[in-house]
């Protein structure tokens, strides 16, 4: 029988391109998100992929993907997303609410939901999908670096707590990404000013590198953990310092 991996966040970006990736390595993708029509021209293009719509916000959306299935192999909880840049001074509470929701607490109730399976497949994986905005904070990032930094600290703690039960504890943590939709998101709908988080930078990492980043961790053998990956495009040093072309 196939291993199944679950893949959070799953209509765009990097959750699409772990997707198809994790199908590519042959495991039985069980791919969530809310916008199902996204999911279902996913799922007619890639054999192996079964869409789920799912909002890791809503509890009940969550037990409703884990009474679907019948096992577990792998987690990756990278549903998730930056909104903003104001400073904490001038933050707006419905977005740090927002972000603490989806990035945190998402993780948490598919964490919850599927760990158990995880750990009777006997040899389960899960994958936090963070940043480096949980490693270093940088400004204008106050409510996505707390929440990112939340879920660095959930997955240490993970690794603590089930050290020796067989799953393994992952996290993946990109740096700069263009990936469809983050910085559109994160500034609003206004894709100009998205797209000059980009400008000039040569070669940013793309949603397929942070897959493949992702899929050689869960295919490493059983007893070998992975526990981070910090990966950033070459023309990136650290969160302030990147190379501009101009």
């Amino acid at each position: 029988m196939k291993k199944t991996a679950v893949v959070t966040g799953a209509s765009s970006g990097i959750g699409e391109a772990t997707a198809r990736r994790l199908a590519a390595e042959g495991y039985q993708v069980v791919a969530g998100a809310r916008r199902r029509e996204r999911l279902d021209k996913l799922a007619a293009e890639v054999p192996g992929i079964t869409p789920v719509t799912l909002d890791v916000t809503s509890q009940e959306s969550v037990d409703s993907l884990k009474a679907s299935l019948t096992r577990c192999d792998v987690l990756v909880n990278n549903a998730g997303g930056a909104l903003g840049l104001e400073s904490v001074a001038e933050g707006h509470v419905e977005d740090w609410q927002r972000m603490y929701d989806t990035n945190v607490l998402g993780s948490l109730r598919m964490t919850r939901a599927l760990t158990p399976l995880l750990i009777e497949s006997g040899d389960g994986v899960l994958v936090m999908l963070t940043s480096t905005a949980g490693l270093v904070s940088y400004e204008g990032g106050g409510g996505y670096c707390a929440a990112k930094h939340a879920q660095t600290a959930m997955t240490e703690t993970l690794r603590l707590e089930l050290v020796g039960q067989p799953i393994r504890i992952v996290e993946i943590a990109p740096g700069m990404v263009r990936s469809e939709g983050f910085a559109v998101t994160r500034f609003r709908g206004d894709a100009e000013a998205a797209q000059r988080v980009y400008q000039g930078v040569p070669d940013p990492l793309s949603s397929d590198d942070v897959a493949d980043a992702i899929a050689w961790c869960v295919t490493r053998p059983a007893h070998v953990n992975i526990d981070r990956i910090i990966m950033r495009p070459r023309a990136q040093a650290a969160q302030h310092k990147v190379h501009r072309i101009t």
